[in-house]
């Protein structure tokens, strides 16, 4: 019993607990900034695309495995758009086909191709 005083224990024992307190809302706080801050970064870097009815567009396969097609592009299509829902799925059809399915709008990006004229050229390099 050396040198026990249970008042002085005890306000130190509280200042420890508001200390702790104090910690622990600093936390919750930089936690709280960190989650803005990443949210505005990733918000930022999202890509809006607006589709609209008879639009071409190209469809993402999720699907495809790395190994037994590796170098097969991972988009197909094109597909025929015939309807945007609200909450962003749109409905989708194969050119020439009459079944239609639902996916993801963010599965689907703008297709700008046409025709391509796939012709091999002969490319001479002149040896100094």
């Amino acid at each position: 019993m050396l040198n026990f005083d249970a008042e002085l224990a005890g306000r130190k024992r509280l200042m420890q607990l508001n200390e702790l307190d104090e910690f622990r809302l600093h936390a919750y706080e930089s936690a709280k900034l960190y989650k803005e801050n990443t949210k505005r970064w990733h918000d930022k870097h999202i890509h809006h695309s607006e589709f609209e009815p008879r639009q071409l567009v190209l469809l993402f396969n999720l699907r495809l495995r790395l190994l037994p097609w590796k170098l097969k592009s991972r988009w197909s299509g094109p597909y025929e758009v015939v309807r945007v829902t609200s909450h962003g799925a749109i409905e989708l059809r194969v050119l020439g086909g009459e079944r239609t399915f639902l996916v993801n709008g963010q599965r689907v990006k703008h297709y700008y191709g046409g025709d391509f004229d796939c012709q091999k050229l002969k490319v001479l390099l002149a040896n100094d």
